[in-house]
């Protein structure tokens, strides 16, 4: 059980890896907040992941395995939703995408 927290956390450090290189790769804001979510999302759910198979099969530990579940929910609940509203206030106070972007649907709802 041990080896698949390790590998749980392997997984979450290579997702946090790829979402710090695309954070300095990226052209614009919004391709870069698209790489933060990813370390924020899938680079914690990983060890959130291991931390509840660690508490719960090695350690017998299951208040730690309930607050770990909360956590794991609330994470996957509230990143998208604060990477949107962080996304359309950056494009409210001017920060433009890339001139090659195919779509603009901020655009649109700043002008109803």
């Amino acid at each position: 059980m041990i080896y698949v927290v390790y590998a749980l956390i392997v997984f979450s450090a290579f997702f946090a890896l790829a979402g710090v290189v695309g954070m300095l790769r990226m052209p614009d804001t919004f391709c870069r907040m698209q790489s933060s979510t990813n370390i924020t999302t899938f680079g914690m759910i990983g060890v959130i992941a291991g931390g509840v198979l660690y508490s719960g099969f090695v350690l017998h530990n299951y208040e730690m395995l309930i607050k770990l579940l909360v956590m794991g929910l609330f994470y996957i609940l509230t990143t998208p939703i604060s990477a949107h509203a962080i996304a359309k206030g950056a494009y409210h106070h001017g920060n433009k995408m890339i001139d090659e972007a195919v779509c603009d649907q901020y655009k649109e709802d700043m002008q109803q």
